[in-house]
């Protein structure tokens, strides 16, 4: 059955969407990019189709690697479309249908009015008469983000290595390189190969962000992605076929994950949700500034993303999990003259004289050892009150010890299981937060702490990864119980927030190993290293703003007794384009060091109210783990902030651009510390910044007052 071939568009002010359906049915995403933008040339070869579906007894119409060119993905037809609104965003739904199976697919994009980012998820829903059994699923194809093998050849891919202790490590390659001319005798254009990325166990973030991007060397037309999934299921594969550039992007999947998924008559799956920001030119900064919007609308809203409170959290070269009511009493009063307003005590005070915490958690009772006398822990959380500060605690919910008398008393199908065996995993069992059973245990936890005891902020961490998942029902793949567990999780998560909205909860797993949009559009911060080494650490914190809005992105400032005052001051700047995670033995500085921590935390609260409506830019590029001058900004219609950061082994002078700032006569003012030998001169000709730190290590916090329209200040 044929019919005349249409183009729906659909968007607004900021993107516009074009989709092609063939004469067969085919729809195809053609084009996204700004509203009345050039439409594509017509090809030999068309993209690839809206959705992309494996099953058992359906695979691939070209064999490979690959998660694309699927039988299912084929046949799939148009149907009808409808467009809708919901708030600000801007909604269009397709609806496709294989005759031959009955699977129907409904493809659904999202759009912020005015931010050119596209949300993709799709909907299977089998009316046929068999159950399909799924394999894979993609959330969003793009058939053409580069056209024809020069752009091809001008094009990079992006992406980001994230380890324990080195997060945030972006990495730049020509496409080429993954995706390679074969030369023109060569009649084939569709090889079998594919750079990709995926996720895998319980940490979403473990080894890799689950993020990427394309860009183009001479234009600056870029592309990122982000999946938001709470889980290590997820996986984005980019490469040339028929000399376009394709992208597609999905969750779990059965090559990857061992993920399967019976979809009985009359019933409904669901892919994760993923995002696609693009922008015309401007290179990876000006997509970077569009993600950036886009995560603040996507966001659950709470008044914490406004108010960015100042936190004091007792581990991190501190008391480092060895908390007791004798050594927080004296840094509850440091940390309360120095500014804070949150005071979070970190892990460890649950921990009695039974052999350690480790294997033994999940009660969450607070250690009469640690916290001796009549009022025990109650003690230390009233003096943190009596300060004027929020008492916070550290949880690790999703764990039981092997040694807890939970172990026993839970039942073992509240827990993740394989093979009808119990998961331990160091010493640790994993719950299943799909068991009402699990879940009705750690509500009673939260419920009790932040509702009789009055905490206001809890740090939840994670630090095991029990493998590929959990088989809970007879015939479930690890993979599938996975991904409904991780489903359960932020259900959990809507949940206590549901009851407690004024909760502050930070987002942490071994640091930023679990650093995505499904937990960060719920929760309220996000923790992104456990590095301890402030010269390692200033990398991290340039660069937490491609994942992590800047009202999110919780950074250590902890000086040391014995650090130098250019060292002290280095620690601060690295928190204050974020959140403040104040630490480390601020009753044992010096007073000229215990000065520049006050001046710090000042100077954060000066600024603050601007972070939360900024968007970042890198002036000296996306920061490398190893360069010697590191520098990130954060701009706003009238006020650009600037931290430089130079680090042993760096000339002393360097020289950043500033390009949205180009003609103005911007007035440049040093912030933080005020005491620094830095020197700075500002060309508003050449949109230059040029800088010298005399010392290494070095940091500073730079302001550039500008108009908000760089005409009316062009000198």
């Amino acid at each position: 059955m044929t019919s005349a071939p249409q183009t729906l568009r659909w968007g607004h002010r900021a993107l516009e969407v074009e989709i092609g359906v063939a004469e067969d049915g085919v729809a195809r995403l053609t084009r996204i990019g700004r509203p009345g933008g050039t439409p594509p040339e017509r090809r030999n070869r068309p993209p690839l189709p809206l959705v992309e579906v494996t099953a058992a007894g359906h695979g691939g119409n070209w064999s490979g690697g690959r998660l694309i060119d699927t039988s299912l993905g084929g046949r799939l037809r148009y149907r009808t479309h409808r467009v809708t609104h919901d708030g600000e965003w801007r909604v269009l739904t397709v609806e496709l249908h294989d005759p031959e199976t009955g699977l129907v697919s409904e493809v659904t994009y999202r759009s912020p009015d005015g931010v050119p980012v596209l949300r993709a998820a799709v909907v299977l829903r089998n009316n046929g008469e068999a159950t399909l059994h799924l394999e894979s699923v993609t959330s969003l194809v793009m058939g053409a983000l580069a056209d024809g093998r020069d752009a091809i050849e001008a094009t990079d891919v992006l992406w980001a290595e994230n380890d324990w202790v080195a997060e945030c490590r972006w990495q730049r390659q020509p496409m080429r390189v993954t995706s390679p001319f074969l030369g023109d005798r060569v009649v084939y254009d569709n090889g079998k190969g594919e750079f990709t990325r995926t996720g895998r166990g319980v940490w979403s973030s473990c080894g890799r962000l689950p993020m990427g991007g394309l860009t183009d060397r001479g234009t600056g037309r870029t592309w990122l992605w982000q999946i938001e999934h709470n889980g290590g299921g997820w996986h984005w594969e980019c490469g040339e076929r028929d000399t376009l550039a394709y992208l597609a992007l999905s969750g779990p999947n059965d090559t990857h994950h061992g993920w399967r998924h019976p979809l009985e008559p009359g019933a409904e799956f669901t892919t994760v949700p993923v995002a696609l920001a693009f922008h015309e030119d401007g290179g990876p900064d000006e997509a970077f500034a569009a993600l950036t919007r886009y995560r603040r609308a996507i966001r659950r809203p709470h008044p914490d993303h406004e108010r960015l409170p100042v936190i004091f959290n007792d581990y991190m070269n501190c008391l480092m999990g060895d908390p007791t009511t004798e050594k927080l009493l004296p840094l509850i009063d440091a940390a309360a003259e120095a500014g804070a307003e949150y005071f979070v005590i970190d892990a460890g005070w649950y921990d009695g004289e039974n052999g350690g915490w480790w294997d033994s958690v999940g009660a969450w009772e607070p250690a009469a050892s640690r916290f001796p006398g009549e009022r025990g822990i109650h003690e230390v959380l009233d003096r943190i009150r009596e300060r004027g500060m929020v008492p916070g605690l550290w949880l690790e919910p999703e764990v039981i010890g092997v040694r807890s008398p939970l172990a026993e008393s839970l039942p073992d199908e509240a827990f993740f299981r394989r093979d009808g065996v119990r998961v331990t995993e160091a010493g640790r069992h994993h719950l299943d937060l799909r068991h009402p059973a699990a879940r009705a245990h750690l509500d009673r936890v939260v419920d009790r702490l932040a509702g009789e005891w009055g905490v206001g902020y809890l740090k939840l961490d994670h630090n095991i990864d029990p493998g590929s998942g959990t088989s809970a029902h007879p015939g479930e793949t690890p993979g599938a119980g996975l991904l409904g567990h991780n489903r359960a999780h932020l259900d959990w998560l809507d949940g206590i927030l549901d009851r407690h909205p004024h909760l502050v909860v930070e987002n942490c797993s071994s640091g930023g190993m679990r650093w995505d949009y499904a937990l960060l559009s719920r929760l309220q911060l996000q923790s992104t290293s456990d590095q301890q080494n402030l010269q390692l650490y200033a990398p991290i914190a340039a660069s937490a703003p491609t994942a992590v809005t800047p009202e999110q992105g919780a950074v250590w400032a902890y000086p040391l007794p014995q650090d130098s005052l250019d060292e002290v001051a280095f620690t601060m700047a690295n928190a204050l384009l974020g959140r403040i995670h104040l630490s480390g033995l601020l009753p044992d500085l010096r007073p000229e060091a215990l000065a520049l921590v006050h001046e710090a935390v000042a100077v954060y609260k000066a600024v603050r109210n601007d972070l939360a409506r900024a968007v970042p830019t890198w002036p000296l590029g996306l920061p490398a783990w190893e360069d010697p001058w590191l520098a990130l900004a954060l701009r706003t219609p009238g006020t650009t902030y600037l931290t430089v950061w130079r680090r042993p082994g760096a000339e002393a002078t360097t020289r950043l651009a500033l390009p949205h700032l180009q003609g103005c006569a911007a007035r440049l003012d040093m912030l933080y510390p005020t005491a620094s030998r830095a020197d700075a001169t500002w060309n508003p000709d050449t949109a230059d910044l040029t800088v010298a730190l005399p010392t290494a290590p070095s940091a500073v916090l730079l302001r550039l007052a500008h108009s908000d329209d760089p005409m009316k200040n062009r000198t």
